[in-house]
């Protein structure tokens, strides 16, 4: 389902567990979902250095590790806190609709933060 500004409803903030990253498709984009540090952020999913889902990484201090050569990604800018990364990935906005845990999580890929 579609809302303004090209949203769409990816899941609920119950959905996702803390610091664990939740891999959805928009539009045939991969994108990871994060609920962190109490707000919750979008990235895309593949790593800028090696082509693999970020999705199955780590969280932790508001970055999303790969699991494949270490390399960080903050999740409000996407920009990589080490090598072997250099490119950022990019981040896009999150809308949250409703209190609590079954809050609905918004993301629209049509726009970059």
């Amino acid at each position: 389902m579609s809302g303004a500004e090209g949203f769409v409803r990816v899941c609920t903030v119950g959905d996702l567990e803390e610091d664990v990253p939740r891999r959805v498709e928009l539009g045939g984009i991969p994108v990871s979902v994060v609920r962190t540090e109490g707000s919750v952020f979008a990235v895309n999913d593949i790593c800028s250095h090696a082509n693999v889902s970020l999705s199955e990484g780590e969280v932790a201090d508001c970055q999303i590790e790969c699991w494949l050569h270490g390399s960080s990604f903050d999740l409000r800018t996407g920009k990589p806190s080490g090598l072997p990364a250099t490119r950022p990935i990019p981040v896009y906005p999150v809308k949250i609709e409703g209190d609590g845990p079954g809050a609905a999580v918004l993301v629209s890929v049509t726009q970059e933060s």
